[in-house]
C-alpha cells in the first residue's frame, strides 16, 4: 500500500515539477537573451536526465550492469519514440536548423560510437572517460553558439522578445524546484514500478529497458509535453535531443569510468537494443528534414513503433508464441513501408528546395 501511494504521489510531483521547470527555463531564456533551443539542450536536458545519471551510476557501482546499460538505452529509445511522439501528436514540432546541422548528427554519432565500443562485450573505464570528455566538448560548442547568437542579435538591434515578468531569482527557484520535484517524483515512481515488475518475474535487463527507463525519463515526459502545450517547441524538442546526448556521453560514460570493471554489455542488448537505439536516432534526420517539422502523423508513427518495441521486449522475455508473428510484421511490413514513406517525403522536400 505504501509503495502504491508513493507511486501515485510520484506521478503528481512529476506534473508539478515539469510545469515549474518549463516556466522557469523559458523565462530565463527570455530574460538572459539565450535561444530557447540552447536552454532546452543544456539546462532542461541535463537537469531532466539527472534521474538517469543517478540510477545508472548506482547500478554500475552495485554491479548491476544490465540496469545501468538498459536504463540509458531504453531511455533514449523512449525519449524519441514515446516523448517526441506524444509531443508531436499534441502540436507539430518545428525543427530548428541547428538541430539538423549539429545536435541530431551528434546524437547519431554518439549512439553509433557506443555501439562500436560495445562490440567486445563491455564498455571499459577509459572508453567511458572518453565519452565524458566528448560531452564537455559538445557543451563548449553550445556555449559558444549561444554567445554568438546574443552578439548577432545585439548588432542587428533586433527587437527583444517580451521579457518574463518574474524576477531572475524567482525563475531560478522555479528551475531548481522543478528539477527537485521531478527527480523525487521519478524516484518514487521507479521504486514502485520495479517492485511490481519483480513480483511478476521480469528480468533485470527488461526492467532497465522498460520500467526503469520510463521512470527515469518521466522528467523528460513531463517537461516536453508541458513545453509543447505551452508552445515552447524549441524547449520540447531540444530537451529530448539534449537528454539523449547527455545520457550516452555522460550517464553511460561516467557509469563505465567509475566502475572498476566498466559496464558489461549483455549479448541481447548488443544484438538488438543498442542497434535499435542507433536506428531510432538515425531516423530523426530524414523525418526532421522533411518540412523541418515533426508532424502529427509522424508523432503517431513514433508512438506505434514504441508500442511495437515494448511488445517485442515483453514477448521475447516470456518466450510467447506470438513473437515470430510480431517480428515478421515489423521486418517485412512496417519497416519497409516506413522507409518508402520517408523516401517519398525526402523526394518531395528535395523538389521544393530546387524550386
Amino acid at each position: 500500500m505504501i509503495t502504491l501511494l508513493l507511486f501515485i504521489l510520484g506521478v503528481a510531483l512529476l506534473a508539478v515539477g515539469g510545469e515549474l521547470l518549463v516556466r522557469g527555463a523559458s523565462g530565463l531564456a527570455r530574460r538572459l537573451g539565450i535561444p530557447p533551443l540552447i536552454v532546452g539542450l543544456t539546462v532542461v536536458a541535463f537537469g531532466t536526465s539527472a534521474p538517469e545519471a543517478a540510477v545508472s551510476l548506482f547500478a554500475s557501482l552495485a554491479g548491476q550492469a544490465d540496469i545501468a546499460l538498459g536504463n540509458v538505452v531504453g531511455s533514449n529509445i523512449l525519449n524519441v519514440l514515446l516523448i517526441l511522439g506524444v509531443s508531436a501528436a499534441i502540436v507539430p514540432l518545428l525543427v530548428n536548423r541547428q538541430l539538423l546541422t549539429l545536435d541530431v548528427p551528434v546524437m547519431v554519432g554518439a549512439s553509433a560510437l557506443v555501439w562500436l565500443l560495445t562490440f567486445d562485450g563491455a564498455l571499459g573505464r577509459l572508453e567511458g572517460a572518453v565519452l565524458v570528455l566528448l560531452l564537455l566538448g559538445y557543451t563548449t560548442v553550445l556555449v559558444i553558439l549561444s554567445q554568438r547568437a546574443r552578439t548577432a542579435a545585439a548588432k542587428a538591434n533586433e527587437a527583444a522578445p517580451p521579457a518574463a515578468t518574474q524576477p531572475v531569482w524567482l525563475l531560478l527557484v522555479f528551475v531548481v524546484g522543478g528539477l527537485v520535484l521531478l527527480i523525487l517524483g521519478s524516484r518514487w515512481f521507479v521504486d514502485g514500478a520495479v517492485v511490481f515488475a519483480r513480483l511478476i518475474g521480469v528480468s533485470e535487463l527488461v526492467i532497465g529497458l522498460t520500467i526503469v527507463a520510463l521512470g527515469t525519463s518521466l522528467p523528460e515526459v513531463a517537461s516536453s509535453i508541458i513545453a509543447a502545450i505551452r508552445n515552447e517547441r524549441d524547449i520540447a524538442i531540444g530537451n529530448i535531443v539534449g537528454s539523449n546526448i547527455f545520457n550516452i556521453l555522460f550517464v553511460l560514460g561516467l557509469s563505465a569510468a567509475v566502475s572498476p570493471a566498466g559496464v558489461a554489455v549483455a549479448p541481447a542488448a548488443a544484438r538488438f537494443d543498442i542497434p535499435v537505439m542507433v536506428v531510432v536516432a538515425l531516423v530523426c534526420l530524414p523525418i526532421f528534414f522533411t518540412g523541418r517539422e515533426l508532424s502529427r502523423w509522424e508523432g503517431w508513427l513514433f508512438l506505434g513503433y514504441y508500442v511495437a518495441y515494448t511488445a517485442y521486449l515483453i514477448l521475447n522475455s516470456s518466450g510467447h508464441d506470438a513473437l515470430p508473428w510480431l517480428s515478421a510484421a515489423l521486418f517485412y511490413f512496417a519497416l519497409p513501408l516506413t522507409a518508402l514513406v520517408l523516401a517519398v517525403q525526402l523526394a518531395r522536400s528535395a523538389r521544393k528546395s530546387e524550386r
